[in-house]
């Protein structure tokens, strides 16, 4: 009798965003992008919500906005091997990493990957500043209005907390 291996997947919620391009085709080319990565399933993607640049300086009203959106699934890669992948995606997209904060055809941030905690320096898990950013919390709070952050707790208090500058672009959800 042959062994078979267990294959675990564990929860993980991703940021994405653009404000170069085409920028909602490369959100919902992105979300497929990610669900053919192999050891990752996509489960649900939020609507598209939009929002000004956010670079070191602060808010960049001169600079293109961006549409952003959230992903929910599920990957058996441990969390190195899934923002090498994800990285990977990135740069098929156009990603040019000139800039900390730059412009970008494609951002995708994991903001937590199930229980886990990682803080070195390619990554930290769960994302140091998620509670502080609408455009993860607004369309986090489409897909679960009671959806919870890693450490901080309710999202929806999170967002109460702060100034909420996304606007819904879109009914539809990217999956």
């Amino acid at each position: 009798m042959r062994q078979q291996r267990l294959h675990v997947e564990l929860p993980v919620m991703l940021a994405i965003g653009s404000n170069l391009g085409d920028r909602e085709s490369t959100l919902r080319d992105a979300v497929h992008a990610i669900n053919r990565i192999d050891g990752v399933t996509v489960d649900a993607a939020s609507s598209i919500v939009q929002t000004p640049a956010l670079k070191l300086s602060g808010i960049d009203h001169s600079a293109p906005a961006y549409l952003n959106a959230v992903v929910l699934a599920r990957s058996s890669l441990e969390p190195h091997a899934l923002l090498a992948e994800l990285q990977r995606v990135e740069a098929e997209h156009g990603r040019v990493r000139d800039e900390r904060w730059g412009d970008r055809t494609l951002d995708i941030d994991i903001i937590s990957f199930a229980h886990l905690q990682v803080d070195d320096e390619l990554l930290t898990i769960p994302h140091p500043r998620a509670a502080e950013r609408s455009f993860v919390l607004v369309p986090l709070l489409q897909l679960d209005p009671h959806a919870h952050l890693a450490g901080i707790g309710s999202a929806a208090d999170a967002l109460a907390g702060i100034e909420n500058d996304a606007t819904e672009c879109e009914a539809e959800p990217l999956w």
